[in-house]
């Protein structure tokens, strides 16, 4: 994790998938638990290596968590796959809006 003035970079390595989600899950679970959050929080997917439909779940879950705590959320370099999966399940410009509708 990097951290910057009012920003942390998250970033996540190896398979994002059934298996593996419960302790993404938990991990996550631990950091959103912290009093003081970043304004802005970016999540770096360059080191998955595979995923699943329960990823498309995980992030949409993470878009609303971080609504809800007012921190602005960025996905960064998604896995072709995973967009591929969020756009078959029409859900892509929730998990990655365009640059012009970033949410707060």
């Amino acid at each position: 994790m990097n951290a910057t003035a009012d920003a942390e970079v998250l970033r996540l390595t190896g398979a994002l998938d059934f298996e593996t989600l419960p302790g993404v899950i938990a991990q996550a679970d631990r950091y959103v638990a912290q009093p003081q959050l970043p304004a802005r929080l970016a999540i770096d997917f360059s080191g998955v290596t595979g995923v699943d439909s329960s990823a498309v779940a995980l992030l949409l879950e993470w878009r609303r968590r971080a609504a809800e705590r007012g921190v602005a959320l960025e996905f960064v370099d998604l896995p072709p796959n995973l967009l591929a999966l969020a756009e078959l399940y029409g859900v892509a410009r929730i998990i990655q809006p365009p640059a012009d509708a970033a949410t707060p």
